[in-house]
């Protein structure tokens, strides 16, 4: 069963963070979830649902609660194909989830699923992984020129 985080931390913001009022995070191994889930709710994310397996994940993004980005690992316990995961949650409808995937095995990402989000190569800091994700959802004239090189 997916487990979802709780409102223990003090030093957490008292309104999530623009975008991140939910997070899917995708990792079978705990102490990196425990990480990421910790850098996540300290940047200002309104919970974090945590799935080890394709079919915990599976039942989380059938919830009610769309999450607004989502963390994926590439090899699970499971599947070795967790990146196929980015390819159902682009059909989420006509805002899907920010996708960062998270692997030992950048390689092994076909070329046009690693183009849906940034590919974090295990070991990283944890803080770079939320950066991206807080920094995938600014927009404006500044963000727009930024990303075409001006």
């Amino acid at each position: 069963m997916p487990s979802t985080s709780s409102d223990l931390s003090a030093d957490r913001p008292q309104k999530p963070a623009p975008g991140l009022a939910h997070v899917l995070l995708v990792e079978d191994d705990a102490i990196l979830a425990m990480a990421l889930e910790d850098a996540l709710l300290r940047a200002g994310a309104g919970g974090v649902t945590i799935c080890a397996s394709v079919e915990q994940t599976m039942r989380a993004l059938d919830s009610d609660e769309r999450p607004d980005a989502i963390v994926l690992d590439v090899h699970l316990a499971d599947r070795d194909d967790g990146w196929a995961l980015a390819e159902l949650v682009t059909m989420l409808g006509p805002r899907p989830p920010r996708i960062a995937f998270s692997t030992g095995s950048p390689e092994s990402i076909p070329a046009n699923v690693a183009a849906l989000g940034p590919v974090f190569v295990k070991p990283y800091d944890p803080d770079d992984l939320v950066a991206a994700l807080v920094e995938g959802r600014k927009s404006g004239l500044f963000t727009l020129l930024r990303r075409h090189g001006r």
